[in-house]
């Protein structure tokens, strides 16, 4: 990448992350411009994403990952917390989350062996010692068995039902399951199974991207899960 390609990166992800109200540090932006380099490099052989250019890359991947910074930190409060990105492929939005948030402690988990490895090369290229690449069935994951996530995450992954039903024994005691989704998926919440809940739908707004974003927050039914219903 020229130079002037990557000042101009550098520029729109800056002026991405003040809209966003995030405020980056130099090593972080380092970090997440060292991460789409390594995107962009390992795509050709390990086909990570459909997206290839640079700019679109950092749109579609980067910013729309860094719109659910914010929102995370409110929820942890900026506490210790182990997050479990569900179906991470490239690390989206997982390897964002470990570079802005280094107080929570992150495993991109895959089904893919060459996405998890992919995962766990940008961890020690950009030695992020928060950051995991998991080759594995989220399924497969019992919270005795080194679960008990505090956030349980997934991007563009799968119906709402099928990612609660499938992560549900990664979750922790008080735990909350993240979907990011484009439009307010009212047709997913309507088949979620009675043990779980939505607790919030919030609207996002990524920076260029001119598409509807959202989060929807979820949880264990408190006289399922035997938990305090306040969030």
């Amino acid at each position: 990448m020229s130079a002037p390609a990557r000042a101009d990166l550098r520029e729109a992800l800056l002026a991405g992350a003040a809209t966003l109200q995030l405020d980056l540090g130099a090593a972080q932006v380092d970090q997440l411009l060292a991460y789409l380099d390594l995107l962009q490099k390992w795509n050709k052989v390990y086909n990570l994403t459909a997206v290839r250019d640079p700019a679109e890359m950092l749109t579609h991947h980067l910013l729309d990952s860094l719109a659910v910074i914010r929102p995370l930190r409110q929820h942890t409060q900026g506490r210790a917390a182990r997050l479990l990105d569900v179906g991470s492929g490239g690390g989206l939005p997982g390897v964002v989350v470990a570079i802005c948030c280094p107080e929570i402690d992150v495993t991109c988990v895959d089904t893919v062996a060459k996405k998890a490895a992919f995962v766990q090369q940008v961890a020690v290229s950009l030695r992020l010692a928060n950051l995991h690449g998991l080759h594995a069935r989220v399924e497969s994951l019992q919270a005795e068995q080194g679960g008990g996530y505090d956030v349980v995450c997934a991007r563009a992954f799968a119906s709402l039902a099928d990612f609660v039903q499938w992560s549900r024994a990664a979750l922790g005691p008080g735990s909350v399951w993240l979907a990011m989704k484009g439009k307010h998926p009212a047709d997913e919440i309507a088949t979620l199974p009675p043990w779980a809940e939505v607790f919030h739908v919030e609207p996002l707004q990524v920076p260029g991207l001119h598409a509807e974003r959202c989060i929807v927050w979820l949880r264990e039914r408190a006289q399922v899960a035997g938990i305090n219903p306040a969030c």
